[in-house]
This record gives C-alpha cells, structure tokens and sequence, in this order.
C-alpha cells in the first residue's frame, strides 16, 4: 500500500512537472506565477563590425630584461660563447657536396681474423659469427699475454668490442671501425690495437 502511494505521488509530480514544461516548449504562452516581475522587453544589440585580424609583439614589461631575438646571430659570438652562425642558403645555387661520413661499424663488419698489437708483442684473434650462449665465439693464437691467450669470446655493444676469458671476465674493450680496433686489456690497462 505504501509502495502504490508513493509510486501514485511520483507519477503526479511528473505529470504536473511536465505539463509546466510542455506549455513554453509547444508554443503555448509562458506560465507566470502571480509573484512573477514584468517582462521588460531587452534593448536590441548592435552588430559588431568585423575585419582583418592584425597581429604584433606585445610590449616588453617594465623592469624586465628584454628577451634576445632567436633568429638574430649574437652581436659578439666570442662573447656569446657561440660560432657565428652560418649564412642562408642560395637558391638556385649548386648544393654543397655532403660530407664523407664513415659507415657505422656493426657485429657482422667485426667478425674474421685480426692481427692483435699490444706492448709484448703480436698474435692472431679470431672473431666468429658463431653464438655462444649470449655471446660470440672468438680464439687466440700465438699471444704470449696471458689475458689475451684465454679469449674464447666476444661481443659487440654500444659501437664498442669487448674480448671476454674463459669465466666470462673482459680482457679487453676496443673501439674503431671495420679495419682498426684500439683498446685496452682490463686488468693491465695496456694498449691494445686489432687490425685486418
């Protein structure tokens, strides 16, 4: 009983709530409560006239520094701490030839024999494609330096070449290209040179 009473007054406020509504919505004159003020009609709204948006640089703020033009080249470059900067580009001019930039050296371009240089003398290194585990296999042949006579493998990270023992510790890290290799052995510090 209660349910029906309350489910009756919610369906008798909605009606009346949209019967208010639907009087304005359909066209019908507005509903206006006895307590209601006048209607004053609204004075009428002059257009705007409308042109060409112009845009330019705020003025700077009092006190503040005034900012350098990005574009414009330092006054005193020395000063700057800055190369002066290079002129414009012609059009219709030749295009100046692009500089010889060398190739960047990769896993592959290190793999093959090399001939290893170090303070004590020389021998032969071998890298190859072969995995091994997480690394490549390499060998060693003819050297009399300790470290160097171990390397059983190798890897190539960051554009550098690291030489590893038996054990898994580095003998060496060497940087250059697919020709010549400089470095040092880890634990001595000495120099050390691959080349083909």
């Amino acid at each position: 009983m209660k349910a029906s009473l309350c489910l009756a007054t919610a369906v008798m406020c909605s009606a009346l709530a949209l019967g208010a509504c639907s009087s304005t919505r359909l066209g019908g004159p507005p509903v206006r409560s006895a307590n209601a003020a006048p209607l004053v009609p609204a004075a009428p709204v002059e257009a705007v006239p409308s042109g060409p948006v112009e845009a330019a640089p705020l003025p700077p703020i009092e006190g503040a520094p005034l900012a350098a033009d990005p574009m414009a080249a330092p006054a005193n470059p020395e000063i700057a701490g800055l190369p002066p900067a290079p002129p414009p580009p012609t059009i219709g001019g030749p295009a100046p030839a692009p500089a010889a930039v060398p190739a960047p050296a990769s896993r592959t371009a290190m793999v093959g024999n090399w001939s290893a240089q170090t303070s004590g003398g020389s021998c032969r290194i071998q890298l190859s494609s072969s995995p091994s585990l997480d690394l490549y296999r390499a060998s060693a042949s003819g050297c009399s330096n300790q470290d160097l006579s171990r390397v059983n493998a190798w890897d190539y990270r960051d554009g550098e070449v690291y030489l590893y023992q038996t054990g898994g510790a580095v003998a060496a890290r060497l940087r250059g290209s697919s020709a010549s290799l400089s470095g040092v052995l880890a634990k001595s510090g000495a120099p050390l040179s691959l080349s083909r």
